[in-house]
């Protein structure tokens, strides 16, 4: 559908570790600062949609987790839609707020993205990850990433890591073997990605690392060392999204407009055959009227360094299999041709998964109204937010690609 939605106001946490606060304390914070970003009150909004994934599981919260969230800070009677739909949870809901906004149901609608990973235990965290697969053919599985090389042959998936580590290895290991590609491509994206981090304050990890660094770091599962993987966290990030015809009668003075936003789930299909990513971005391309050529950011799901190289193909960057060359060519860094992660994506800004897709949006947001600071994109105009989750088969469970425009 044509969207004629646009981003009035943006928040959000710092991420990382905050065993002190809980899901109200972070997703009031980012709340309040989209408020104030937009100029509004909360009285202006007609309905929330709250994207989260792993509470229940990590908090023990169920059922009503946005409306506990919003009663935290006093808002309170308007419609309030939860949404858990694995790590696209928070693209999700940005979705169905721009939809509804779109076609005039509402006017001013917020939308929530909030994760609380962070626990004493750690076996309860890594289950959150362990639920965005079919748990029926768990067993299945784990046998199956026990075939691949690696630290115990993928023993400790989901009890010692994230089992999703072992699903990127094993594509990445596939990816090397084809194309070439090689473990120092991957390192280089993580210290990329370690550089634009160091930019960001609200990143979960601010050092920067060099490739030798990446490399030479532990091993998680070949080929990932513990850079090449995105870490669990905690944080909260929000948006005001208002139709077109609203935000010019409040004379929202910096508008981020929403030229697409399309949403698919995976489907069985072959390993080599396009995919969710693939069909999303054909489909946002063509409602936003532009191409690949045409974006000047870009914020991907790089959950782990494969995962953004082979992004880059399935966005249309670079043909298949030549995520190396643009790499090597440094076409994705600050200065590059189009830089990907300004934030410093999952690996460094962090990835609670619940939050990470309106994270995206609010760093390309701000990109797009020149108020990124030292990781500004000079000349930003038209942004794409890359947000997917979970897996069955051999694709996504869900996936999201967004489009904006200044």
């Amino acid at each position: 559908m044509k969207l004629s939605a646009v981003i009035a106001g943006v928040g959000m946490t710092p991420f990382g570790r905050h065993l002190s606060s809980g899901l109200k304390a972070l997703g009031g914070d980012a709340v309040e600062a989209a408020l104030r970003d937009a100029g509004i009150a909360a009285t202006d909004l007609d309905a929330a949609y709250v994207g989260n994934a792993a509470a229940g599981l990590v908090t023990g919260q169920e059922c009503i987790r946005g409306e506990v969230i919003l009663r935290g800070i006093g808002i309170g009677r308007l419609p309030v839609v939860n949404v858990e739909n694995a790590c696209a949870s928070a693209s999700t809901a940005l979705n169905q707020a721009c939809a509804m906004v779109s076609v005039g149901y509402y006017d001013c609608v917020l939308a929530l993205g909030v994760e609380k990973l962070y626990h004493e235990d750690k076996r309860r965290s890594f289950a959150a990850f362990s639920g965005a697969v079919d748990v029926e053919l768990m067993a299945m599985i784990l046998e199956a990433l026990k075939e691949g090389p690696g630290v115990g042959g993928g023993a400790g998936a989901g009890e010692k890591r994230s089992m999703f580590m072992d699903i990127y290895a094993a594509a990445a290991r596939i990816h090397m073997q084809r194309y070439g590609t090689t473990k120092t491509h991957f390192a280089a994206i993580a210290a990329k990605n370690s550089e634009h981090g160091s930019l960001n304050p609200r990143a979960q990890f601010r050092e920067r690392l060099t490739v030798e660094e990446v490399l030479a770091a532990p091993l998680i599962v070949e080929p990932l060392t513990r850079p090449m993987c995105s870490p669990i966290g905690d944080g909260a990030a929000a948006v005001v999204v208002m139709s077109e015809r609203h935000a010019r009668a409040r004379g929202v003075s910096r508008p981020v407009r929403v030229l697409a936003s399309v949403l698919h789930s995976g489907w069985d299909h072959g390993a080599d055959e396009p995919g969710t990513v693939e069909l999303c971005a054909s489909e946002a391309y063509s409602e936003a009227e532009v191409e690949p050529a045409d974006l000047h950011v870009i914020e991907c799901h790089d959950a782990s360094a494969p995962a953004e190289l082979m992004a880059y193909e399935s966005l249309g960057l670079c043909p298949k299999g030549e995520g190396g060359r643009l790499v090597d060519e440094g076409a994705t860094r600050l200065g590059g041709r189009v830089p990907v992660n300004t934030s410093g994506g999952l690996l460094r800004k962090g990835h609670p998964v619940g939050a990470t897709g309106i994270a995206q949006v609010v760093e390309l947001t701000e990109q797009l109204q020149g108020r990124a600071g030292p990781r500004q994109v000079s000349g930003a105009r038209i942004a794409l937010a890359h947000n997917g989750g979970g897996v069955i088969g051999t694709d996504a469970a869900a996936m999201c690609v967004t489009i904006l425009a200044r």
